[in-house]
């Protein structure tokens, strides 16, 4: 098919298959710079700083035929386009040499297409998140999906796995970026969230199938991620996080970088704080986030929030004009107890909040 990856770019992807595992002797010590370094290689420099006893021709020969790697991406369902399609994103191009040669994806590749007109933002953060960060993460993701962006992030167990579950409980669009062959999940304990993504939304790779994960392959990954997006959010990342990776890559590419707030007492929070600190952009939401991309106010954020008992949207109507729940209960005859019970409820979904004195007031929050 016209539409996918050339024999070059194909035969390219192959090789760094076959390299992998010097890339990994070379690449651990800097796996942010030094990655990127080698991967802005042409072939056969790539060959000689990687293995200077070797010929190009030999290494090449030692990797899979263009042929071998097409017959597994039939067999895995997946599909390729490349630097020469019009398949290709053209953002990824603004890495220059770096720029990945080939796309293996499963899934829906018009999302692909969709991120040169639609807005799309990287999500990353600790592997290791706290509940704060996991919550903060799905909120997040579910709210930019809602709004129409694009949530992209890779797969990992924590923040990146929040956000994508959180955009795909909004019905949302998420592209999943892996560290290995797309055609099956990495990590594996993902893998029903794969199969999600898979099915509703994007996953993509670099690396043709069969590829296995190395140290070197996550930062790879980071700047695809990077270079997709508009904007790379950190939710939450220790100083030395690969999460910080991804944000001086987008701050490399002339991306914005934004980080959510955290306790300052917390080492899980240390480098979403420092970026702050260094003048990244304060995130506190998803209005944030539309602010900084569309410009403050041009867009609003309007969600919605579950369903709501009788009892809870007859208060909530109420509270539009009174937000005593004293004057609540007499309006609508019904004994304080009862009344209580649903702005509970109403404040647990988010539809109202509370202040010190215990009055109430409405949120952006919308009945479904």
């Amino acid at each position: 098919m016209a539409s996918e990856a050339c024999e070059r770019c194909v035969a390219r992807a192959a090789l760094l298959q076959s390299l992998s595992p010097l890339i990994e002797l070379v690449a651990t010590r800097e796996p942010g710079s030094r990655v990127r370094e080698l991967l802005g290689l042409e072939d056969a420099e790539l060959t000689r700083a990687l293995a200077p006893r070797r010929s190009a021709r030999a290494e090449r020969d030692r990797a899979p035929s263009t042929d071998q790697v097409r017959s597994r991406l039939r067999a895995a369902g997946l599909w390729s386009t490349c630097r020469h399609r019009d398949a290709y994103p053209s953002r990824l191009h603004d890495l220059g040499t770096q720029a990945p040669a080939a796309l293996f994806g499963r899934g829906h590749r018009d999302l692909l297409a969709r991120v040169e007109h639609q807005l799309a933002v990287s999500v990353v953060g600790a592997r290791r998140a706290s509940a704060y960060g996991l919550t903060t993460a799905e909120a997040l993701g579910g709210s930019l999906a809602g709004a129409q962006v694009i949530v992209i992030s890779g797969l990992a167990h924590g923040v990146d796995s929040a956000a994508h579950r959180g955009a795909l409980s909004s019905k949302g669009s998420t592209i999943a970026v892996l560290g290995a062959g797309a055609e099956r999940s990495y990590p594996r304990g993902q893998w029903r969230l794969y199969e999600r993504i898979a099915a509703g939304g994007l996953v993509i790779s670099e690396l043709p199938p069969g590829t296995r994960p190395y140290r070197w392959t996550f930062p790879a990954r980071n700047r695809i991620m990077a270079a997709l997006a508009e904007l790379t959010v950190v939710v939450e990342a220790a100083l030395r996080s690969g999460s910080l990776i991804t944000a001086e890559m987008a701050l490399d590419l002339g991306r914005e970088v934004g980080a959510i707030p955290g306790p300052v007492s917390s080492a899980r929070h240390e480098g979403a704080n420092a970026l702050l600190a260094d003048g990244a952009r304060f995130i506190r939401g998803a209005q944030d986030v539309l602010d900084i991309l569309c410009g403050p106010g041009e867009r609003q954020l309007v969600e919605h929030g579950p369903e709501l008992s009788a009892n809870a949207a007859a208060v909530l109507s109420r509270l539009e004009a009174d937000d005593s729940p004293d004057a609540i209960a007499v309006a609508l005859s019904a004994p304080a107890a009862k009344i209580a019970t649903a702005l509970a409820q109403l404040e647990r979904h988010g539809y109202v909040e509370s202040d010190p004195a215990g009055r109430y007031r409405r949120t952006a929050l919308r009945k479904p």
